[in-house]
């Protein structure tokens, strides 16, 4: 069973697990994970990593992402979307102007404060675990960037938009507190994941198309990081986990004279020595 990278196209009412444990049947492997939550009801890209695929997870879980969100205001849930019960009503007037020079306010970083019905842990449980028993728990803010967000369509009291964010930035959050600069209750009736990092929707599949073919390479998926070429002496030692003699700045990918990606090293204490960060079975260990 090769390794690699899918990207799926999740349906809504699906849970992140959902998709791992079709997969998992459809490739007749244990060893996937996701890489990055969405929740039931978003849709969009949800990257997978296949066997060997999982050892770059952390890297692709640290990428930008990009969101449609559609809102309706009005109207405030317990989970800040349209799945929960409703806590606060209010008559709305504003105007698309109003909207558009607020969602442009929002460029650049603020801290926000995650949504109680999340996975977030404090002290050692999660914050949804607090909110369906009704316990008060201080909730957690963490610096986010929205790096770019514009409207797209306004009718009455509804708006769908487009953001571009950093790791950890939660939509429905974001959307709580442009309605709280505005004065008005908003609540996200829909969300879209269109960009993780480098992947598209573009280029995901439905669940009912996942088969080994539709696999992406570990290389082809971290092409944006930096590579070398190393001869067959080095190779050796790549393959055994040994530090090297080369100077880098970034997480890098190793590859032998075939083009085949042995590793991924990074830098070292040590200014001009790099350390092996992942190491991937070579071909005639994957037959084995």
């Amino acid at each position: 069973m090769k390794s690699g990278i899918l990207i799926i196209d999740k349906e809504k009412d699906m849970t992140s697990r959902d998709v791992v444990n079709i997969a998992c049947k459809k490739l007749g492997t244990k060893k996937i994970g996701h890489t990055g939550t969405l929740d039931p009801i978003a849709t969009g890209v949800l990257v997978l990593g296949v066997n060997d695929g999982t050892k770059i997870i952390d890297l692709l879980t640290s990428n930008d992402k990009v969101y449609q969100a559609e809102v309706e205001m009005g109207i405030l849930t317990d989970t800040l979307d349209i799945t929960g019960n409703v806590i606060e009503k209010k008559d709305v007037k504003i105007t698309k102007e109003e909207i558009e020079q607020t969602l442009e306010s929002f460029k650049g970083k603020y801290m926000q404060e995650v949504p109680k019905y999340s996975a977030v842990r404090v002290n050692g449980k999660r914050l949804y675990e607090y909110a369906r028993n009704d316990i008060e728990v201080e909730l957690p803010k963490r610096e986010v960037e929205i790096k770019d967000i514009f409207l797209i369509d306004f009718n009455d009291n509804k708006f769908i938009f487009q953001v571009h964010v950093s790791k950890g930035t939660y939509i429905r959050s974001l959307i709580r507190d442009i309605g709280e600069k505005l004065n008005i209750p908003m609540t996200m009736t829909n969300l879209r994941r269109i960009k993780q990092g480098i992947f598209d929707i573009s280029k995901s599949i439905k669940l009912d198309e996942i088969n080994e073919d539709k696999l992406i390479s570990i290389k082809d998926a971290l092409d944006n990081y930096p590579k070398i070429e190393v001869d067959s002496l080095t190779e050796k030692k790549v393959r055994n986990g040994c530090k090297l003699n080369y100077k880098i700045n970034n997480i890098t990918l190793v590859l032998n004279k075939d083009d085949e990606l042995l590793a991924l090293y990074e830098p070292s204490n040590h200014i001009d020595i790099m350390k092996p960060y992942k190491v991937f079975k070579g071909v005639e260990d994957e037959k084995n």
